[in-house]
Formats: structure tokens, sequence, C-alpha cells
């Protein structure tokens, strides 16, 4: 079997950390990346790779890699999908994924594609843990404690503001599942402060969460691509009581998500058409190799 050619839509942090991913994965070749610019003031980085403004332009592409905002992701998938390519995505608004996966999945079955949707590591891979610990203690109660941390959809969400420069969102943990977003902002000349304060706490990625909104002089001067996750589990097996599961981990943020949505890109080209999410596909398949090899060595 040849290697998968992916194609890389958005050239942010996360396209260019699927970039080196991507590079570092022997299974992939890089068919090419997307951006609205094109090749115009393309990063050196870059270069030695066909730039594009249309996917249309790079020919033959197995699985589109959306590195772009969650609020325009399925607006790609359904532009890329009717071309016969898989799209892979981390939409990360947890409260519409099912009504996302719905949506994509109609176009899956009449396009003969394959999506994978929600594919970062929360949701995403943290998803595969929590429902792996549901299964150990079916009765009980799971808990998701973000960060601290550099939110990216929710720093992304605030950039789009009107009157917004830059922005860095924090996820602070209170525990038990309950966070506490902290957002410094860096606005433009002539932007009222409470005004954005507004349009940032009705905003659906913060209204079920304490927001806290500060004006600082330079974003940058605070940015940090830090983030980790403790998730939980007490609960019940069988008839047995006072089971505890725990998992922890501190990461560099659009490096995780970047590597997820390339073991996503793998796994897509293994499944029946339809829309994915992670949970639903079996995890060898996001591992490359022979699957026996992986049996052996994993279990």
């Amino acid at each position: 079997m040849g290697k998968i050619r992916a194609a890389v839509v958005g050239y942010g942090n996360i396209g260019r950390f699927t970039v080196e991913a991507l590079e570092a994965a022997e299974d992939f070749e890089i068919a090419g990346i997307v951006r609205r610019s094109g090749a115009e003031n393309c990063p050196k980085e870059i270069s030695d790779y066909k730039v594009v403004k249309d996917i249309k332009e790079l020919g033959d592409v197995d699985v589109a890699i959306l590195a772009t905002p969650t609020r325009s992701c399925e607006e790609y998938a359904k532009q890329i999908l009717p071309l016969g390519i898989n799209t892979v995505d981390s939409f990360d608004i947890h409260s519409s994924i099912v009504e996302y996966r719905r949506s994509l999945d109609k176009v899956n079955k009449e396009t003969g594609t394959v999506s994978v949707i929600a594919a970062g590591w929360d949701p995403g891979s943290d998803s595969v843990v929590r429902t792996l610990m549901e299964s150990l203690a079916p009765k009980g109660l799971s808990y998701t404690n973000f960060g601290p941390g550099r939110s990216m959809g929710h720093s992304v969400c605030v950039r789009s503001k009107a009157g917004v420069k830059d922005a860095l969102s924090m996820t602070i943990p209170v525990g038990e599942g309950i966070h506490r977003r902290m957002v410094y902002v860096e606005l433009e000349d002539g932007a009222v402060f409470d005004e954005v304060v507004k349009a940032i706490k009705s905003d659906p990625y913060f209204v079920n969460d304490e927001t806290h909104v500060f004006q600082v002089e330079s974003v940058d001067a605070l940015n940090d691509v830090g983030h980790g996750v403790n998730l939980t589990r007490k609960g019940v097996s069988g008839k047995t009581h006072n089971q505890l599961f725990e998992f922890n981990m501190k990461i560099n943020n659009p490096a995780l998500t970047a590597q997820v949505l390339v073991n996503s890109a793998r796994a897509s080209m293994r499944q029946q058409p339809g829309c994915y999410t992670m949970i639903e596909i079996p995890v060898i398949d996001y591992l490359p190799g022979d699957r026996e090899n992986l049996i052996g060595h994993l279990v």
C-alpha cells in the first residue's frame, strides 16, 4: 500500500505542527498546503511543498487535515468531501458535536468518504480515556479538569470579536470539572472594553464558565502554549465500590492536537464511509504498522 497523501488546510499554530507530525510519519506524504494567501509570503519552512489557495490545485489527495478554526470546519469539510477526499478536524464545541456529526455523516454517505471530527486531545484522545474509564466502572462519576493552560479554541474565539487585536484565554481548574476562564485582550484603537467583555461572555465558548476579562498592553508577553488535563473516575465495577482511576498529562497544546489529527487521518483510511468521533474507531487504527505486530507488542 502506498503512502497516504495528506493536505494541510490552514497554516496557523496547528497547521505548522501538523506539517511536522506528517514529516515524522513514515506512512504519509504531504500533498500540499492550502492557505488563503496561497504561496504569497510563504513561510520558508514550507517552501519545498506545493502551497495553494484551493485544494483542487493539489491533484491526488487522500485526506485533508483541517487546521482551521472550529467554526469554519463544517464549511471546509462540505467543500472538500464532494471531491472524494476524507477530512479530519479538531472541532471543539462539545455541545455541538452530535449535530455536526449528523450533518457530515449524510455528506460522507453520499460521497463515499470518511470524516473524523472532534479529533484533538479534548474532545478527542481524552474522550477515548473517559470512555475506557466509564467501561471499567459503569456506575460512578467522572471529572475532567483542564489546565492551567492556554485554550486554543477559546483564544481564537476571542480574537474573532470586533475590536480585539490579540487574545489569550487561560483555563484554570477549580475542581470537580469546574473551570474559570481568564481572558487577556489586546484591543485595537477605538475599541470599547466593556463591549468586548460583553461579546466574550455571551459567546457559547464562555457562557457556561466563570469568565474574567482583562485588558493588557501585549498578549505576546503572556503567551505560553502549554496545557494539561487531569481525568478521574470514581465508581463501581460490578458490585464492588471505591474503584478510582486517574489520568494526567502536561502538554504542548498545538503539537499534541496536530499529532492526534495525523493519527485520525490515518484511521480515516481504514473506516467505511461515514462520520466518526474518536471513540467510535478501534484504537489500533490510529497506529501505523502491521496489525498483528501491534497486537503482539501492545496486548
